[in-house]
């Protein structure tokens, strides 16, 4: 049984933009506005376990030196004071960087990811770091959903997606390589930006080749406003532009048309989701946006064959990738890192070079499948993650790995092979769980799919089946 059953339409996230004018007229401060967060963590934090490491003491000072500013009128920028988490994958000078696991107990590097750096710069107080599922894979931590605590908050951005829905923090950062930040983002009733590649500067975080960082946030202005204020200071990743667009958030836009991507996915998804995005489309078309299937169109078709085995493929990626790093804290501490990562790098040391380069062949001919459909529609839409949220999938002594306890990124996977920016909205509600609903576009488009996914909100009514 739920304990804060969801439905979209009463649901009122925790918002920071509104807070800021406050601000301006001193009805309302950063540091009062850090203590309602604070006492919402106190209240809820036992049961939701979203974040690693609180720094309450640091952050009070943060939003005192915040308070001042915003009272002498010179707030260093539109998120001076926000309350904000960090994924426990970025390093932060002043906290623990342990990365979910156990190997990594009491690491402390004592410097800032580029990310944490720039936030700092925009006045934002970094108040802690949210659990990650260990080395961003799939082995859960102990966060849970906020609004049912015995289903699983999405992982591996579990912690940052749970702290958002459950009213500690306005946003928060996670990162993606298969489906970590938009589908728990989507299981929890978040916003979230997963950027186009390259699209916020990953720091130190430069290893596999789909990683990204982005936001997480209650509403889409805030979404939009803390990764403009971060790529403004620290740009994208290296030999990236980093996302471009205007510095406060885009004006909504109705798209003229929106493919339909079924993926993967579509054959395994419940009859309520899929009812449930039937309703939501009914209602594009009713508002006079045209939609395109594979069933319409050759390219579309040709676009849903090239991402058919996008799992397998991002997989593969990925494991290779991280293979040399896993394999040496392995042999350093064989007891410190789970089975299920093990059985990620016994994948990745059983590839050959030409596996992995007819991975990366995969990958290659699917970006062009994309590029191929760019003028049939102004965007792609399709779910954000495959029904409502699990309930656990505890691993047991002796017997064969649960599958996938973080829930399966089936419905990610495709816009992280293809390096494209995706937005996901809390536009469904199935048995009282949040069920997200995604847009994705072409590189680069960050802005035009923040311009879409905010008509959306504004327009379409959220389905709750």
């Amino acid at each position: 049984m739920t304990n804060n059953a969801y439905d979209p339409a009463t649901y009122e996230p925790l918002t920071f933009h509104d807070a800021a004018e406050r601000f301006r007229t001193g009805e309302d401060t950063p540091s009062d506005y850090l203590e309602r967060c604070l006492a919402t963590i106190e209240d809820r934090e036992p049961i939701v376990q979203a974040f690693a490491h609180l720094s309450p003491v640091l952050a009070r000072e943060s939003a005192a030196a915040s308070t001042a500013r915003w009272a002498a009128g010179t707030p260093r920028s539109p998120i001076d004071g926000m309350p904000i988490g960090i994924k426990d994958l970025l390093e932060t000078k002043d906290m623990p960087t342990e990365f979910g696991c156990e190997a990594w107990r009491g690491n402390f590097p004592n410097r800032d990811n580029a990310a944490v750096w720039a936030l700092r710069q925009a006045g934002a107080v970094i108040l802690g770091k949210t659990v990650t599922a260990e080395l961003g894979g799939s082995h859960p931590g102990p966060t849970t959903n906020p609004f049912d605590p015995t289903r699983s908050p999405g992982g591996s951005s579990s912690g940052s997606a749970a702290a958002v829905a459950a009213r500690m923090l306005p946003a928060a950062i996670g990162s993606q390589v298969g489906g970590s930040i938009i589908r728990p983002a989507a299981w929890c009733g978040n916003v979230a930006l997963k950027p186009s590649q390259g699209g916020i500067n990953r720091g130190e975080r430069q290893a596999t080749s789909m990683s990204t960082h982005g936001v997480h946030a209650g509403c889409i202005e805030d979404m939009w406003q803390v990764a403009v204020e971060i790529v403004k200071r620290a740009g994208g990743d290296r030999g990236w532009p980093g996302i471009q667009g205007p510095e406060s958030t885009p004006a909504p836009r109705r798209p003229a048309r929106l493919i339909v991507l079924e993926t993967e996915g579509w054959a395994d998804l419940d009859d309520a989701s899929k009812q449930g995005l039937a309703g939501l489309l009914d209602q594009l078309r009713v508002r006079g946006v045209e939609t395109t299937t594979r069933r319409d169109s050759r390219l579309v078709d040709s676009l849903e064959c090239a991402i058919g085995d996008a799992g397998r493929v991002c997989n593969s990626i990925t494991n290779w990738e991280n293979r040399w790093a896993t394999r040496n804290l392995v042999d350093q501490h064989p007891d410190g890192v789970s089975e299920r990562a093990k059985a990620a790098l016994a994948h990745a040391e059983s590839m050959s070079v030409d596996d992995y380069r007819a991975a990366l062949l995969a990958r290659d001919l699917a970006q062009q499948a994309h590029r191929a459909v760019a003028a049939s529609a102004d965007a792609i839409i399709t779910l954000s993650c495959p029904g409502p949220a699990h309930t656990w999938l505890g691993d047991q002594p002796g017997e064969p790995l649960a599958p996938l306890p973080t829930g399966s990124p089936v419905f990610n996977y495709p816009s992280s092979m293809l390096f494209a920016p995706a937005v996901t909205m809390p536009l469904m509600s199935v048995g009282g769980m949040p069920v997200g609903v995604q847009v994705f576009g072409q590189q680069g488009q960050d802005a035009a799919m923040t311009s879409i996914a905010r008509w959306m909100l504004d327009s379409v009514s959220p389905v709750v089946c």
